[in-house]
């Protein structure tokens, strides 16, 4: 009697178990990606979030306090592409929108060739490729304002969508030869141009924000003429209604309603194999770039983009039986202080007249001649053709002009293509370039610029794209079934949400997958 009472309970715990695992798989993951939102900000303008938005998710899911990227190129496709491969810039190969083919020495843009943007320079697999691969009957679609981030986040399958610059929701050959019934008749009508609005007033009032700087917008409980008495240099000029979306808070309200047509429309989350569904809010990017992270235009954004996600996250509950989604809140990066914000203007760095004088360096050097390729992103490319013609060694004139960068003022470090590549950086600055360095593609020479400098960009007052930590310090949430309200304080690497989604939607990870399976997420 004895032995048949302990064989039943044993069984018991098993269906327990297995009822347990079973509950925690959701039929719908939700990955949100909020352009430039530092980790701090989650606190900063807590007081003014509603209790069904942000809060739902940092009140009711596992917060991670010290979730950061580990590398130094901290731009959107290169940190996107973390966050959906799992792996850092050395190994996914995505090191900005751009880089040079030393072969012929032309550009090559990350997007391909074609005037329709494709992954086809793409290299690792990411997280929508794999669910494809191994869940058969799921479903992945991405949604982002901008084609690169919609593109990356995606990879090859599914289904991508972006906006085009008459405000249309449109894709590629490369996931749909043409647009679906649904998205023809929300561009036909408009849609998207009626969250436009003639002004941007602030939704609360202008005693309740805890920024202070502001040039576009009507602060509520204040005139007209007492905004336009204000010093607005730094006003934005947007001058058709593609810039007005993306760089106000109705860019995020047209994303966010997109996405719920989208959910309806491919049935996401309506039966047992798991769907994916990627967001990427760029409008939230642009605004801090425009107005920078001080800004009332920042600060509104957040708590309009709080109310949108009230009604969105109260909507993909519903949509999915017995609330069985997973939502993850992130960025892709932070953003920098705003370069004249402070008691004087920080440096801002040239890549053009950089260009100039290294070349001419060179010119002195080595003879006449067209060196420098091109300097973006903080790498710089030599005519490596032209080196080689001249009888010269690729390594020492790669370390000369590193060396010679160290003389521009706002360059804290410059490193060799050949250091990068021969040498193993276990530790400080060097170990993050290293990490965000891949030889086929990196430039010559990479660039690091003191805390606060960034590349001087028409209409641009903030940037990301550093190693400090307020670029690479960013929010991480886990909301949803089978996830409890948490905070945890120890560090985490961006590169563990791809493969802790993977466990949890019941596939492997993807092939290029480096990062740890949190803990706090899955019982390991």
């Amino acid at each position: 009697m004895g032995r048949k009472f302990i064989i039943f309970c044993l069984a018991a715990l098993g269906v327990l178990a297995s009822d347990r695992t079973a509950a925690a798989e959701p039929r719908l993951i939700v990955n949100i990606v909020v352009g430039s939102m530092r980790a701090e900000d989650l606190d900063r303008y807590a007081a003014n979030f509603g209790e069904s938005g942000i809060r739902r998710l940092t009140e009711g899911g596992t917060v991670y306090t010290d979730s950061r990227y580990d590398c130094q190129q901290t731009t959107t496709p290169v940190s996107l592409a973390t966050l959906s491969t799992g792996a850092m810039p050395s190994t996914h190969g995505v090191v900005g929108t751009h880089w040079i083919d030393y072969t012929s020495n032309r550009a090559v843009s990350l997007l391909g060739e074609d005037t329709q943007p494709s992954p086809e320079h793409l290299i690792a697999p990411t997280l929508g490729e794999t669910l494809l691969r191994q869940a058969t009957g799921s479903n992945v679609v991405t949604i982002a304002a901008e084609p690169v981030s919609a593109v990356v986040m995606s990879g090859r399958g599914g289904i991508a969508y972006w906006l085009d610059e008459a405000c249309n929701w449109t894709s590629s050959p490369a996931y749909a030869e043409t647009l679906p019934d649904w998205v023809n008749r929300n561009n036909r009508e408009r849609y998207n141009t009626s969250y436009v609005a003639t002004e941007w007033r602030t939704l609360l009032g202008y005693d309740r924000y805890r920024n202070t700087r502001h040039s576009n917008v009507i602060l509520s409980g204040k005139s007209r003429k007492q905004k336009e008495d204000k010093d607005d240099r730094r006003k934005a000029k947007q001058t058709n209604d593609y810039e007005k979306l993306l760089c106000t808070p109705a860019g995020n309200t047209a994303l966010l309603g997109f996405a719920k047509q989208a959910i309806t429309q491919y049935r996401l989350g309506k039966d047992a194999t798991p769907d994916l569904l990627n967001i990427c809010l760029d409008p939230s990017r642009r605004i801090t770039e425009t107005y920078g992270p001080e800004s009332i235009e920042v600060e509104d954004m957040y708590y309009q983009l709080d109310r949108d996600l009230e009604d969105f996250l109260t909507f993909v509950f519903a949509q999915v039986k017995n609330d069985e989604a997973v939502v993850v809140f992130t960025s892709d990066h932070g953003t920098s202080p705003s370069y004249d914000y402070g008691p004087r203007p920080a440096d801002r760095f040239n890549n053009r007249q950089f260009e100039i004088i290294v070349n001419g360096f060179l010119n002195v050097r080595y003879g006449a001649g067209d060196w420098v390729l091109s300097c973006e992103d903080k790498c710089l490319w030599l005519n490596h053709n032209l080196i080689y013609e001249r009888g010269l060694n690729l390594s020492e004139v790669q370390n000369e002009v590193a060396i010679f960068a160290m003389q521009f003022s706002g360059v804290s470090h410059a490193l060799a293509a050949t250091a990068m590549r021969t040498s193993y950086f276990g530790s400080g600055y060097a170990r993050k370039m290293q990490n965000g360095f891949y030889p086929r593609r990196s430039g010559d020479v990479i660039l690091n610029f003191v805390p606060g400098c960034i590349e001087e960009r028409d209409g641009c007052v903030s940037l990301s794209g550093s190693l400090y930590g307020y670029d690479t310090h960013v929010p991480l949430i886990f909301y949803g079934t089978g996830i409890r309200p948490q905070r945890i304080s120890r560090r985490v690497e961006m590169t563990a949400v791809t493969p802790t989604l993977a466990r949890i939607a019941g596939i492997t990870e993807p092939a290029a997958s480096e990062g740890e399976v949190l803990e706090e997420i899955v019982d390991l």
